[in-house]
């Protein structure tokens, strides 16, 4: 069985006398061994050990295909760029939108007031939800906060003042007053917006905007 053993530029399985196979790259035939030649290094085998040696045309495993890698996570959209995009879908001032959105939440999308306002622009859940918007989606929010403060403009004929005031007291308290509403923090508010529209436009809006 030991002629079955011949050099070969494929590689060999050696069958030992126990039915254990060995895979060699190439096998030698000296006086009483056989020499196995692996890619780790020599194994010699007494000749009687060595049942058959057979020639392996298996193919060469092939390498595993490359993984793609994973598509970078797309970054949030900065509050200030979707604040620019929404006063123009709506006509609205960039000025006085991202005034309000600095007095309301200092363009944080994780704010929450104490009262339950979420986000940017501060939304409540109610608002939120007749806007059909996720008030925690920054982008959603921001574009809400934009479509009810549009709303309330033209609601007011284009007073910001009153517009402002209803963004924050609510419209009911707006009515029921006429106008600004005797709150010290409606009031503290629509001055904290008004002033920073200014500054940022540098138009300061009349009184009765």
């Amino acid at each position: 069985m030991l002629a079955l053993c011949l050099p070969a530029a494929a590689g060999e399985i050696v069958i030992l006398s126990t039915g254990a196979q060995l895979a060699a790259e190439r096998v030698e035939r000296v006086p009483g061994l056989v020499r196995l030649h692996t890619a780790t290094g020599l194994i010699e085998l007494p000749a009687a050990t060595v049942s058959a040696c057979i020639r392996d045309d298996r193919p060469a495993p092939s390498a595993p295909a490359p993984t793609a890698p994973a598509p970078a996570a797309t970054p949030p959209a900065n509050p200030r760029t979707l604040i620019n995009e929404a006063a123009e879908r709506y006509g609205l001032p960039p000025a006085l939108l991202h005034s309000v959105a600095r007095t309301e939440s200092d363009y944080s999308p994780g704010a929450v007031s104490h009262k339950g306002a979420i986000g940017v622009m501060q939304l409540m859940p109610a608002t939120a939800a007749q806007l059909n918007a996720d008030p925690r989606d920054p982008a959603q929010n921001i574009d809400a906060g934009a479509r009810h403060l549009r709303d309330l403009l033209l609601q007011y004929n284009g007073s910001t003042f009153k517009a402002l005031a209803a963004y924050n007291a609510g419209q009911g308290a707006v009515q029921r007053y006429g106008g600004i509403p005797p709150y010290s923090e409606t009031r503290n508010y629509v001055e904290r917006v008004v002033g920073g529209y200014y500054r940022l436009s540098g138009d300061e809006p009349g009184k009765n905007d």
